[in-house]
């Protein structure tokens, strides 16, 4: 593995204040107060964080060269297609837990601002045992070529979210209510604090975000193993998650065979991994690669694919029963 990095403490601390800043104005200053995202609004947002990662791309290739450019494209890419895959599970979160279009913005905001948490801390530990133990490249190959074969063979059926483990837990220590109650995520009722349906849906995203980041973090090892692009390349994909799941909600079950192109970008990754210390593929390569796959699966899919629209809360009361009876709820 590559030793040379190329990230200094002020590149680190710059691309970080530049996070907390889009963090900032993305819920204080254009999305204050709960209301639906428009898909305009979506779109704009999207062609501003793209625009960023392209920028940002600009920046790398002038200070760093053509190499580590390339390289933060293709690990953009890949954490951008593996971020549109969260998109259907999170319709399944929201229609499950009847989350109504105008607050979903609040559970995303929160659920990506922990999913930057976590991938920066599961990257940092992943870049140290690479660097520790090269044995890890061949472990992380593995995983991936696993992941690409199971996501291969899967179904198209979601499951529950309320069956998820963590969520099972929770309910089982937590007192919940049934009832929104505006964008609290917690609520006073019969004298004790108890969680709403969007607290669950915020665990939900968040456990999302974990169980993928696992075929992530590894995917982009495999084109890079600078930290720094490591690092940069999967928060650009991150922060447009929020703005792309509002573009593409309603009609990302359209996308019929992009499991199957993710599929095969993570086995060939995988197999990148595996075959690193005998032969290195050039990076430009890999990138038009994984770019023909994604984009010939999309295109297939518009052309010949059919989909079943999941069912998605449209409901506009706060204090809407999802499940069970009605209770009403005071806000603490």
């Amino acid at each position: 593995m590559e030793t040379e990095t190329i990230g200094s403490p002020l590149l680190w601390g710059g691309f970080v204040v530049f996070v907390v800043a889009m963090l900032a104005a993305d819920l204080g200053v254009f999305n204050r107060g709960a209301h639906t995202v428009s898909v305009r609004k979506a779109a704009i947002w999207s062609g501003v964080c793209l625009g960023c990662a392209l920028a940002f791309s600009g920046l790398v290739w002038w200070w760093f060269g053509s190499e580590r450019a390339l390289e933060f494209s293709a690990g953009y890419v890949i954490e951008a297609a593996l971020a549109v895959d969260n998109i259907f599970v999170f319709v399944v979160i929201f229609s499950g837990f009847g989350i109504p279009d105008r607050y979903q913005h609040r559970v995303l905001f929160w659920g990506v601002t922990g999913a930057l948490v976590m991938r920066a801390i599961f990257i940092v530990v992943g870049g140290a045992l690479l660097q520790q133990f090269h044995w890890m490249m061949y472990l992380f190959g593995g995983i991936l070529a696993v992941t690409g074969i199971r996501l291969m063979r899967a179904g198209d059926h979601a499951s529950s979210p309320a069956d998820n483990p963590v969520i099972r837990l929770i309910t089982k220590y937590m007192p919940v209510t049934d009832r929104l109650a505006g964008e609290a995520f917690t609520v006073v009722e019969n004298g004790r604090r108890v969680a709403t349906p969007l607290l669950l849906a915020l665990v939900a995203v968040e456990v999302t975000d974990v169980i993928f980041a696992v075929d992530s973090i590894p995917a982009i090892f495999a084109v890079t193993d600078d930290p720094f692009i490591v690092f940069t390349s999967n928060i650009f994909a991150i922060l447009g998650l929020r703005s792309l799941y509002f573009l593409l909600a309603d009609i990302i079950t359209r996308f019929v065979y992009l499991k199957q192109g993710l599929a095969v970008v993570l086995i060939l990754v995988g197999a990148k991994m595996l075959a690193m210390d005998f032969y290195k593929v050039p990076i430009v390569w890999s990138l038009g690669l994984i770019i023909t796959i994604l984009a010939g699966s999309i295109v297939a899919s518009l052309i010949w694919g059919t989909a079943e629209q999941p069912k998605v809360a449209t409901a506009g009361d706060d204090e809407l029963t999802t499940t069970g009876p009605a209770r009403q709820a005071t806000t603490a």
